[in-house]
């Protein structure tokens, strides 16, 4: 349920409407805007009886029922665009954000120079995997503390802001304490002891679509962070598993226009782990800037060939500043409808 308060509502009606809302049993969510506050309400059970009083309530514009399963990532709670920070840059507003790095941080050598160069290819945000899971457990599973430690020299040197994957609810403080956005992977999109305690991990949160996993189910997860307390999410499409066998995984373009219409929250487009081949990055790139994604996440090694994971969806050094620049008018025309959206709305 959502509750609309009127533009001159008071702090003492604010209050009372949400010690109300406490009254009935449920939780309370508030968005603070410039002319009007609106209230979500959560909770297990009938709210007419809620809905039925707060309609009467003093200071209450309107009263209604999300019918939306995600209450607070909804389009119905929140009609305009969420845009989240990370370490100055910004997700979801009109800055067009690129997150570039390794899939695993290896070296210092190797982390040192990918910041280095992405940082002057014109991304905003570093990432890298310290903890990685893998299919095998022989394969490398990262460097983890160490590799935290270097990730945050790799801020120090570049101003990068550092985005890098939790695998557990047992790692958060730990990795909060050296990461500015905490990413879920594909295979813990529903390890919901996790998203619970991003919830209060005090870190924006970017949640990775689960390559076997509906557009609600994506919401749905986003909901239990932004339920916990935590409203800073970002969403990512990286491909789904389909039967085909051509590409890694399958690259869901319309994900992204169809979130933009269903929730708030940012949407950013993976063609790494989309397509799982340096020479389809570039294309897909275009196209989710073409489709309206918030930004893109992108792997980058100094030396693909030598990586120890993931190589070959990799760009090179080189490969990453030519996309760059081929994204440019992309870009601009991005902007262009960014500020046409903002004059209609």
């Amino acid at each position: 349920m959502i509750i609309s308060m009127k533009p001159h509502a008071t702090r003492q009606q604010i209050e009372h409407v949400c010690e109300r809302i406490r009254e009935f049993g449920y939780k309370v969510h508030s968005i603070e805007g410039e002319e009007r506050v609106v209230i979500g309400v959560v909770g297990v059970g009938d709210v007419t009886p809620c809905l039925e009083s707060l309609e009467a309530t003093p200071g209450v514009e309107s009263a209604v029922r999300i019918s939306a399963p995600y209450k607070f990532v909804s389009r119905e709670f929140k009609s305009e665009d969420s845009v989240i920070r990370v370490n100055g840059a910004e997700i979801g507003g009109d800055e067009f954000a690129v997150i570039a790095g390794p899939c695993s941080v290896e070296s210092e050598k190797q982390i040192m120079e990918t910041a280095e160069g992405v940082a002057a290819a014109g991304a905003r945000m570093l990432r890298g995997g310290a903890f990685k899971p893998r299919t095998s457990p022989y394969d490398f599973q990262g460097l983890e503390r160490e590799g935290l430690k270097l990730l945050r020299k790799a801020r120090e040197a570049t101003g990068l802001g550092i985005v890098t994957e939790i695998m557990s609810d047992r790692d958060v403080e730990l990795v909060a304490e050296y990461a500015d956005c905490m990413q879920v992977g594909a295979r813990n999109i529903q390890n919901f002891a996790l998203l619970k305690s991003l919830g209060s991990c005090g870190r924006p949160v970017l949640l990775k679509r689960g390559m076997s996993c509906t557009i609600k189910e994506l919401l749905m997860s986003a909901e239990y962070v932004v339920a916990h307390g935590n409203p800073n999410v970002i969403l990512c499409e990286r491909g789904i598993r389909t039967f085909e066998t051509a590409t890694r995984n399958t690259c869901d373009i319309s994900a992204i226009p169809v979130l933009h219409e269903l929730t708030h929250l940012p949407v950013i487009l993976d063609p790494s782990h989309a397509t799982g081949k340096r020479s389809l990055v570039p294309a897909i790139s275009r196209a989710g800037v073409a489709v309206g994604a918030d930004g893109l996440i992108i792997e980058v090694h100094p030396c693909p060939e030598k990586a120890v994971s993931d190589g070959a969806q990799s760009l090179t050094l080189a490969d990453f500043h030519a996309l760059m620049r081929s994204l440019d008018p992309y870009i601009e025309l991005w902007k262009e409808a960014c500020v046409g959206a903002a004059v209609t709305a």
